[in-house]
């Protein structure tokens, strides 16, 4: 309840709050089986060493490991402000310090190459197109697109209500290829009438473009999930590029390929609905790689190989 209503946070955050806290929760009653029943007042600094070094020792990465230290820290956090404990055993545990590891983006060449894909051939595949098309239009989160229900697209206007993290809502822009694609879509919905897989049978009205109703729909007609989504996308790319390509990459190339046609990073933050321009300001050094990258491969007197700068020192 306090994740939801005082902090704002999303569905997502509030399962993994749980399933953290079980985890802690299980790890010390199987660590400390003599001691007496631990209750929160009786958690001491100890206890939280010896579950994250047993996280560690499972093989969980930093970032895993950083990000469970926060639930409970949040938690202990809560119970000192709530009166029922004085103090939080957390607070004095630093977080594993992590590398900066920069985004995976696509270049513009294969960023069209994705998008200018098969042709469709069914309602399914014009709701693939539209939806990888308003990802890399938009850069909205995979979380915020199956989100979206029909009245949040105004194609007229060309803009989108996006509903981010912490349930705040932000407008977008789209572009005119989105627009075009999500109106081929939607049309779709009607002229083609989708068939149950089981029942081989018209889905009628679950299939309407109308208000309440999932932009985005499986074939039953409810809403697709992120899941699904990660999978079109990953059949999409197979044998087409070598690395992994997840809808975060395309948020990640909708930040890195704005940055690079000069747009101001102020308007990136608002677009990406970042809270702090720190968060955005990672996608500099992306641009900054990629142009290097792009230098050090066509310049015919180049011949180096360079390190990208730490922070604070001037580029080589």
């Amino acid at each position: 309840m306090y994740l939801d209503v005082e902090r704002g946070g999303s569905v997502e955050t509030g399962q993994s709050y749980r399933s953290d806290l079980r985890q802690f929760l299980t790890h010390l009653r199987q660590t400390f089986p003599h001691d007496p029943p631990l209750t929160p007042q009786h958690i001491e600094a100890i206890h939280i060493r010896s579950y994250l070094k047993w996280l560690s020792d499972q093989g969980l990465k930093k970032p895993s490991l950083a990000r469970k230290l926060a639930c409970l820290k949040s938690f202990f956090r809560y119970l000192v402000a709530e009166g029922h404990l004085s103090r939080n055993p957390a607070s004095l545990i630093r977080s594993p310090k992590q590398g900066k590891k920069l985004p995976t983006v696509l270049t513009k060449d294969e960023a069209n190459a994705l998008l200018d894909g098969p042709n469709a051939q069914s309602w399914l595949d014009l709701r693939n197109q539209a939806m990888l098309e308003m990802l890399y239009s938009c850069g909205a989160r995979v979380s915020e697109l199956v989100g979206l229900n029909s009245e949040d697209v105004d194609i007229e206007s060309g803009f989108l209500r996006l509903k981010g993290k912490g349930k705040k809502e932000r407008r977008v822009p789209l572009g005119t290829v989105a627009i075009e694609s999500l109106q081929t879509y939607r049309e779709s919905l009607t002229t083609l009438v989708p068939l149950s897989p089981t029942a081989r049978k018209p889905l009628g009205p679950k299939m309407a473009w109308t208000a309440g109703t999932p932009l985005f729909k499986n074939s039953r007609g409810g809403r697709l999930t992120s899941r699904s989504v990660e999978r079109i996308l990953k059949h999409r790319t197979e044998g087409l590029f070598h690395k992994l390509v997840t809808p975060h990459t395309l948020r990640h190339s909708f930040a890195t390929h704005l940055l690079d046609e000069g747009a101001d990073l102020r308007a990136i933050q608002e677009l990406l609905g970042h809270s702090s321009l720190a968060t955005t300001q990672k996608y500099t050094h992306v641009a900054a790689d990629q142009l290097m990258a792009v230098y050090d491969k066509a310049h015919p007197r180049s011949g180096i190989v360079r390190q990208s700068p730490q922070k604070g020192e001037p580029p080589t």
